[in-house]
C-alpha cells in the first residue's frame, strides 16, 4: 500500500444540494479495464461501510445488468440499493459525454432510498482513457490489476494519472503473473506525483481497507 493521506483535498464537482436545499450523497466513480476487479471492490467496500453509512450502487454494463445482479446475489446492500444502467455505448460515453442515464439513476435512488451519504458509481469495463464527468461524480478511483501487465501505470493514459485514487488489484497474484509491485509502484509514483495509490488484495488480510480509509476521508470533507 503507498497511500499519503497528507494530500487529501476536498471532494468537488458538481452542486452539493439537492433542489429541496438538502445536502445529497457524496458521489464516487470507479472506473477501470475489464476484469480488473471494479465490482468485486464495490462489494467488499458496501460490506466494510454498510454498517456505518447509509449508501447505494450504480452499475455500468453495455447490453446486460451483470453486475448488479452479482451485488445482489452477494446481498451486499439490500436490493432497493443497487441499479444498473445499460449504457448500449462506449462505458466512457455513459460515465463523461452523455451522462443523463447515470445521473437519473443517482437521483432515483436518493428519491426512493435516501438520505444517502454515499453513492458508488460503477463504470463498465474501459480503457486506460476512461475517466468520469464531474457533473456526474465527485471523486474518481481507478482500479487497474497486476495481471494485466507491470507496465500499465508506466503506460499512464488519464484514468492512470488523473483519478483521485489509483488502486492496483490482485497483488497476490503478482508472482504468478510476472509482475514486479515495486516497479508499479515506482511507475506510478512518476505518473501521478503526489496522488494516492493504493495496492490491494482482496484476498489478503487488509483486503478494501485502505480505500475504505480513503472513502471515509472523502465523505468527511464532503460534509465539513
Amino acid at each position: 500500500m503507498h497511500l499519503d493521506h497528507s494530500h487529501h483535498a476536498p471532494a468537488v464537482g458538481a452542486d452539493a444540494h439537492r433542489p429541496d436545499g438538502t445536502r445529497r450523497a457524496l458521489r464516487i466513480g470507479l472506473g477501470g479495464p475489464v476484469g480488473s476487479g471494479k465490482t468485486a471492490t464495490v462489494a467488499a467496500l458496501c460490506r466494510q461501510l454498510r454498517q456505518e453509512l447509509s449508501l447505494a450502487v450504480v452499475t455500468n454494463d453495455i447490453y446486460t445488468r451483470e453486475d448488479a445482479e452479482f451485488l445482489l446475489r452477494e446481498a451486499v446492500l439490500p436490493p432497493e440499493r443497487i441499479t444498473a444502467v445499460e449504457t448500449g455505448a462506449c462505458p466512457h460515453t455513459a460515465i463523461r459525454d452523455d451522462i443523463s442515464a447515470n445521473l437519473e439513476a443517482v437521483e432515483d435512488l436518493e428519491d426512493a432510498v435516501g438520505p444517502l451519504d454515499l453513492i458508488l458509481v460503477e463504470s463498465g469495463g474501459d480503457n486506460l482513457t476512461a475517466t468520469f464527468s464531474k457533473g456526474l461524480v465527485d471523486a474518481q478511483v481507478f482500479v487497474i490489476d497486476v495481471a494485466g501487465g507491470d507496465d500499465i501505470p508506466r503506460k499512464g493514459g488519464p484514468g492512470v494519472t488523473t483519478a483521485d485514487l489509483l488502486v492496483v488489484n490482485k497483488t497476490d497474484l503478482a508472482p504468478y503473473v510476472g509482475s514486479d509491485l515495486a516497479r508499479m509502484a515506482a511507475d506510478a509514483k512518476a505518473q501521478r506525483a503526489e496522488l494516492p495509490v493504493v495496492f490491494q488484495s482482496l484476498r489478503g488480510e487488509t483486503g478494501v481497507a485502505d480505500v475504505a480509509a480513503w472513502v471515509r476521508e472523502r465523505l468527511a470533507a464532503w460534509t465539513a
